[in-house]
């Protein structure tokens, strides 16, 4: 950069360069505008005050606003220059702005596209740039370097269903580097036919997978598919009767819970360029099984009784829970617990997800699991949090316990597996992510007498009298079990075995050897497995009921259109992260033509929710903290994420706000409306009432009840519990800490720690340098570039989102 560049004016900068600078300062949440205030704010060159920060962060309300453009531009308006500008965000390490406003000295002219092929023909894909000296090239497939392809073109003959996946090109020349635009491969598994085989990706669409009808139960999960080839890579769209589907954008579709009203005939509109088609349209049958009567539901079941095991149903629960009221916060349960409901959904299962339950909710929802069990059905518990294990019962910690906790304050995973017992299920897992160290403070033994049935499963993430660990780092990451369970959990094999290998991959991670282990507890006698079929069984009219309303409790509420008498329009959606997370997003797609500014936004919603006004209605899904969705949800909004739905006692009512000025008017008029969603998700089934059976307590007979247990803890100076760090090659430190799943130790080792949300004390060098998941670091990437997200797994609409994201991912992200 000249020296006559960086003393210009950044008010000077070209629209186009100032509009992509904002932009990257707005998305990031970390090193975003916001950083960029805190840096100047103490500058007296071009102090920016605090009410100047506050109207910068109004901005996100209004259509199109910009937080980072008023900013820039008051730092413009009090003498910033362009070097000024540069420096402080070398100084923050925001390389991504930086390229924004620094020339570079590689020019990527040809960037490789995404494609749709069929498997066994040819796959091409071609990045060409131009720098100062000679450029070199290296391709990669997500974070792994592709082998002996050094050149401008990538090319696999033939394309088989494994090379699917995202590819990236990297430019190195000298000391500079720059990466290309991501380009998705999606890989059609389809027999060779006439036709097919002769397709040329330069062509017009093929389909060449078609949906097929289907014929399903109620409460049965939906899967569809498609598949067309073509460059670039098509965008799909699925209709029901003649009716988009909203966020159905996938070659796959799945409903997870069939209802009657997902009956219908199904299609789909593939589209590429300006050109589209569609498949074939497909009919499916939704039957309510308990009304085929006794003689069909006998027919159906000799009909599609296999020799190997099946369940009659698949539920799951899994309860994670981080934000301790009276001990150290966790970060891994809600990670943990998204990734696993997303697989167990893979399995067929019913899936509830919660966060940050009570004592009571805790209760009251392992009571509505309960009612979802019958004769054959495979249930599985999850739980991520705190936890203890005393005389061999081990206990799960709820959000509210006190400090000190007892036996009173928790629920017993042994009192849950006996209420499991009496419902006669086929299989019963529990996969417990905590601690397993004694509590000094609870000396009670409580009497549960257990059955003895061959189908029970334990995974512990630890051994006896052991801590079980979470990932410390910057960004969302996985415990140290589930990190290597979600790579297994879809094997078609005996659990038991599953576990296993399970537990052979947590013995080869060097950050845990010797501090953590997986131990299993099994009386399985047959080979009975996550990926077992269902074929429903005899239930009472009782428990269907029960599993309609449990049903019925995932449904979110319709989307809908706000029409304001000044003729402005507001759409708004609804997503679910959690089963009792809601998020909300508005967007105003119509504006009167005389209306110079319009902007809207929710507030006055519950106060059982305690919802943070400072995290509503922000531009961003990151900003509102919602960070599994955002890939998903639809852009140009403003998100509110809803937490605890399981404490909402009324119906959910909030207002919805429009503002705006008329050309005509120097004031800002104001216009109201209140929207009523009822109860959604999780809310229909009321767990913030007292606990309605106690059904687990009761099993365990405890002498301190849950409100007259002392509430002392312990003294600072026992604070202190091992803690592992990793270092990896670059400034980023990764450290390997026990998440304090058991607050209470013995006294003669340890006692809890509440440093961070995480146990300290020792550094481990034998680990400092382990480097986790990356098998080689390209040499190009440097430590300044650290700091970003993972990389998507699927849809189109995500490539957009990993050109920023790619170089963490190969660094100690896992």
């Amino acid at each position: 950069m000249s020296d006559c560049d960086r003393s210009m004016n950044i008010n000077l900068l070209k629209e186009t360069v100032f509009r992509k600078l904002c932009d990257v300062l707005d998305k990031n949440n970390i090193k975003g505008w916001r950083k960029l205030g805190e840096m100047v704010g103490s500058d007296r060159r071009f102090k920016v005050s605090s009410e100047e920060m506050e109207m910068c962060s109004l901005k996100v309300l209004q259509l199109e606003g910009s937080p980072s453009r008023m900013l820039l531009r008051l730092m413009g308006e009090r003498g910033c220059t362009l070097g000024q500008l540069v420096d402080i965000l070398q100084t923050m390490g925001q390389t991504e702005a930086l390229k924004c406003v620094k020339p570079p000295s590689i020019q990527i002219l040809i960037q490789p596209q995404s494609v749709s092929i069929l498997s066994g023909h040819n796959l091409r894909l071609s990045c060409y740039a131009v720098g100062k000296t000679d450029v070199h090239y290296q391709w990669f497939k997500t974070k792994e370097e592709v082998p002996n392809c050094s050149s401008p073109d990538l090319g696999v003959s033939p394309v088989r269903p494994a090379d699917a996946g995202f590819y990236i090109c990297r430019v190195n020349c000298g000391e500079s580097y720059e990466f290309s635009q991501w380009a998705q491969v999606d890989v059609l598994d389809v027999a060779p036919s006439y036709g097919l085989v002769s397709h040329s990706l330069q062509g017009r669409l093929k389909v060449a997978i078609q949906p097929q009808a289907q014929k399903l139960f109620l409460g049965d999960c939906l899967q569809l598919e498609c598949g067309a080839a073509g460059r670039p890579i098509p965008r799909y769209l699925w209709h029901r009767n003649g009716v988009p589907l909203p966020n159905t954008t996938k070659r796959k579709l799945t409903i997870q819970y069939l209802s009657m009203e997902h009956r219908g005939k199904y299609r789909c509109e593939i589209s590429s360029n300006n050109e589209s088609t569609w498949t074939n349209e497909v009919e499916v049958v939704v039957e309510d099984f308990y009304e085929l009567g006794p003689i069909g539901a006998s027919e159906f079941m000799l009909n599609n009784v296999q020799e190997q095991p099946y369940a009659t149903d698949k539920v799951a629960l899994l309860i994670g829970n981080l934000s301790y009221h009276n001990h150290p916060q966790l970060k891994a349960p809600m990670v943990d617990v998204y990734d696993l409901t997303n697989l167990l959904r893979q399995l067929n299962f019913k899936v509830v997800s919660l966060l940050d339950l009570t004592e009571s909710e805790m209760r009251n929802a392992v009571d509505e699991f309960l009612l979802l069990l019958h004769k054959g059905v495979y249930g599985l518990l999850y739980y991520a949090g705190h936890g203890y294990e005393n005389y061999g019962k081990s206990f799960m910690v709820p959000v509210d316990a006190p400090n000190p906790y007892r036996s009173a304050n928790c629920l017993c995973v042994q009192s849950v597996l006996k209420l499991m017992q009496d419902k006669e299920t086929g299989l019963n897992v529990f996969l417990l992510d905590m601690c397993r160290k004694r509590n000094i403070h609870d000396d009670i033994t409580p009497n549960i007498v257990l059955r003895v049935t061959a189908n029970i499963v334990f995974g512990y993430a630890t051994c006896q009298d052991a801590e079980a660990f979470e990932l410390s780092s910057n960004g969302l990451t996985n415990g140290v079990f589930v990190k290597f369970l979600k790579k297994r959990l879809l094997n078609d094999e005996k659990i038991t075995v599953l576990l296993d290998r399970v537990a052979e991959d947590m013995g080869q991670f060097d950050a845990t050897k010797g501090k953590q282990a997986l131990e299993i507890r099994s009386s399985l006698s047959e080979r009975k497995a996550l990926t077992d079929p269902i074929l429903p069984g005899d239930s009472s009219d009782m428990a269907l009921a029960h599993n309609r309303q449990w049903a019925k409790a995932h449904e979110l509420p319709e989307s809908m259109c706000l029409d304001f008498e000044c003729g402005a329009k507001i759409k708004m959606g609804f997503a679910a992260e959690f089963s009792n997370v809601l998020v909300i997003y508005t967007h105003i797609v119509k504006k009167p033509a005389d209306m110079s500014l319009c902007q809207a936004h929710v507030t006055n919603f519950s106060p059982d929710l305690d919802v943070d006004p400072k995290v509503m209605n922000r531009e961003t899904p990151e900003d509102t903290g919602i960070y599994f969705l955002s890939s998903s949800l639809p852009q140009h909004c403003l998100y509110t994420r809803l937490s605890s739905l399981q404490k909402l006692r009324e119906e959910l009512v909030f207002t919805v706000c429009l503002q705006g000025t008329f050309t005509a008017l120097d004031q800002v008029v104001d216009w109201k409306t209140h929207v009523n969603i009822g109860k959604p998700l999780i809310a229909r089934l009321d767990l913030h009432r007292a606990m309605r059976r106690n059904s687990c307590l009761q099993t365990c007979l405890m002498p301190h009840s849950p409100c007259h247990s002392p509430c002392h803890s312990p003294g600072p100076e026992h604070l202190h519990l091992p803690q592992l760090h990793a270092q990896g090659p670059s400034s980023t430190n990764l450290s390997l800490t026990p998440p304090c799943h058991s607050p209470y130790l013995d006294v003669c080792e340890a006692s809890q720690g509440a440093v961070g949300g995480y146990c300290s004390s020792t550094t481990y060098d034998n680990v400092s340098q382990y480097q986790y998941g990356v098998t080689s670091v390209p040499a190009a990437l440097s430590p300044s570039s650290l700091g970003r997200v993972s990389i998507p797994i699927e849809t189109t609409d995500d490539i957009n989102e990993l050109q920023a994201v790619f170089i963490n991912s190969l660094h100690l992200h896992r």
